[in-house]
């Protein structure tokens, strides 16, 4: 029995340890789930809502309209053609305000200024037109017939000195300005000579023609020696060099070949139109052929009546 405070001891001590074991193990089991539990993670601020970019809605300034520009008005109230085109902006410009419509203070069918278009289509307004004013030409005279509006007259008398001093010869006016009346005797004259369809092809109903707007002239070459016919012109020095030329004086050949569907009437080498050398320049830069063309016009082929 003598070990028994040994023993008694040694159970004490295997008690207090298991007792350790126990509260430690219970201390573990607490702390546990603390530490295999996933930490905490902040919730990411919420993105605020994109504001949203109000829609561009800027108007463009509208393009300025040549009627609205006081230059243009003035010019067109003093019948300044040329100045009227320059405020516009060119002749080119002006060709373009004039086909797109955004120029309606400028008449194709007011035959005072030079951009008039006279065709089997456009009668004059009023058939019985008359020019405010005339001019005499100062070139020769081969029927006596050399008046036109004083632009067109001033005009054609430069580009005969200038045809002359290039060496091809002067030129000399058969028919300038013809009113309603004379017209009226022309046309009957063609009539009777070849019938109505042979004159329809070259000579125009009175209040239909060019030569009734003061802007048209029918012309032959002349030197020292005299003058030449019309028919002839088209071939003849004076006739080809107007031809590659007569813009630049603000001169084109009205009626040109192959273009009878679009003018209504033949080949005329020697009938001229005076439309203003700025107006002439884009004729010729933009290579038309026809007036009716140019301002984008119908075709005008035969009389609508």
């Amino acid at each position: 029995m003598a070990d028994a405070p040994r023993i008694s001891a040694l159970r004490w001590t295997v008690t207090i340890g298991l007792v350790a074991i126990v509260v430690a193990s219970a201390c573990a089991f607490a702390v546990l789930p603390r530490l295999v539990a996933p930490r905490h993670v902040a919730a990411a601020p919420a993105v605020a809502a994109a504001l949203p970019v109000p829609a561009l809605t800027s108007t463009p300034n509208p393009a300025p309209q040549p009627c609205d520009d006081p230059a243009v008005t003035a010019a067109l109230a003093a019948r300044d053609d040329e100045a009227v085109i320059t405020a516009v902006g060119g002749g080119a410009a002006f060709r373009d305000a004039v086909v797109s419509g955004d120029a309606p203070c400028i008449t194709l069918a007011d035959a005072n200024h030079v951009w008039v278009v006279v065709d089997k289509a456009r009668p004059l307004e009023p058939l019985s037109f008359a020019p405010a004013a005339l001019a005499k030409v100062g070139v020769r005279l081969v029927n006596g017939a050399g008046q036109l509006q004083p632009s067109a007259a001033a005009a054609l008398t430069t580009m005969s000195d200038a045809a002359a001093a290039a060496g091809v010869g002067g030129l000399g006016v058969v028919s300038g300005y013809r009113s309603y009346q004379t017209q009226v005797s022309t046309y009957a004259s063609n009539v009777a000579n070849g019938g109505k369809a042979a004159a329809d092809a070259t000579s125009a109903h009175p209040g239909y023609s060019e030569h009734q707007t003061g802007f048209a002239t029918d012309v032959v070459s002349c030197t020292s020696a005299g003058c030449g016919t019309m028919d002839g012109f088209g071939t003849s020095a004076a006739g080809k060099w107007v031809a590659e030329n007569g813009w630049r004086y603000g001169f084109i050949v009205r009626y040109e070949p192959g273009q009878t569907a679009v003018s209504g009437y033949d080949s005329e080498p020697w009938h001229l139109r005076y439309i203003g050398p700025q107006l002439a320049a884009a004729y010729h830069d933009g290579g038309f052929h026809t007036l009716e063309a140019f301002f984008g016009l119908p075709a005008a082929p035969n009389y609508l009546g």
